[in-house]
């Protein structure tokens, strides 16, 4: 059974980036089913549910700025973190200072989104649960969950659009869906192939992500509104 939730995300700044931009960031034109996965967990995620997103609603125009933000040049190797490790000694930092890069962002401004999603029971299951634990049971208690935290703006982590520093505001919906500011020739687009979500090979024994495999499909807004297919369906 799928338990539904609508969310209405908006911010100053945003950035899901093209992945076929290997050097300078290029956001999409829109925020990704991945990006807003990505909020639904900041605010509440645990192993027993998966999170679904079914349509994204644009609420205000597209809108890029063009800015510079320091990225560093490398990231931390966990061959290295291993070896120190097991020696007990070794320099597994990074020194930003030393390792600092400017690179331009083509960024979004001004955006608004709702994240209409459901979360599916997943088969991880733990002993306190009981055998006689049942899964509309549960379902009906994360929904809770999820509801009461979303109102009173808890989350684990502070979500955000795609960078760190580009901030959501978010407010649960348990009425009518706010008006989209779209202007009336812009609320039908085509913005080609989109990132649909990583596919993750997990060892079978070890649960150890093996490979990811990026999955796409063809993000298409009718009257402002992106029609998000299920995942299976999307091209690998």
């Amino acid at each position: 059974m799928a338990y539904g939730i609508k969310l209405k995300v908006w911010g100053d700044f945003a950035c899901f980036t093209r992945p076929e931009m290997k050097v300078e960031r290029v956001s999409y034109d829109v925020m990704t089913p991945s990006g807003a996965r990505g909020i639904l967990e900041a605010i509440y995620w645990k192993p027993q549910i998966r999170w679904v997103i079914d349509r994204i609603h644009v609420l205000k125009p597209v809108q890029f700025t063009s800015i510079r933000r320091n990225e560093v040049a490398s990231k931390a190797s966990a061959a290295t973190a291993k070896s120190a490790m097991k020696a007990g000694t070794g320099d597994i930092g990074i020194i930003i200072e030393e390792d600092r890069q400017q690179r331009a962002a083509l960024v979004l401004r001004d955006v608004a989104y709702v994240i209409e999603a459901h979360f599916e029971i997943t088969d991880m299951r733990f002993e306190k649960d009981g055998p006689e634990a049942s899964r509309d049971d549960n379902a009906g208690k994360h929904l809770s969950i999820f509801n009461r935290r979303a109102k009173g703006g808890q989350y684990f982590h502070h979500p955000y659009f795609g960078c760190r520093e580009f901030p959501v505001n978010f407010e649960l919906i348990d009425g009518a869906l706010p008006e989209s500011t779209l202007p009336a020739g812009e609320r039908d687009k085509d913005f080609g192939f989109m990132l649909h979500d990583l596919e993750f090979d997990q060892d079978p024994k070890t649960k150890a992500v093996k490979s990811t495999t990026p999955r796409f499909f063809r993000a298409e807004m009718k009257n402002g509104i992106i029609e998000v297919p299920p995942f299976h369906q999307a091209l690998a």
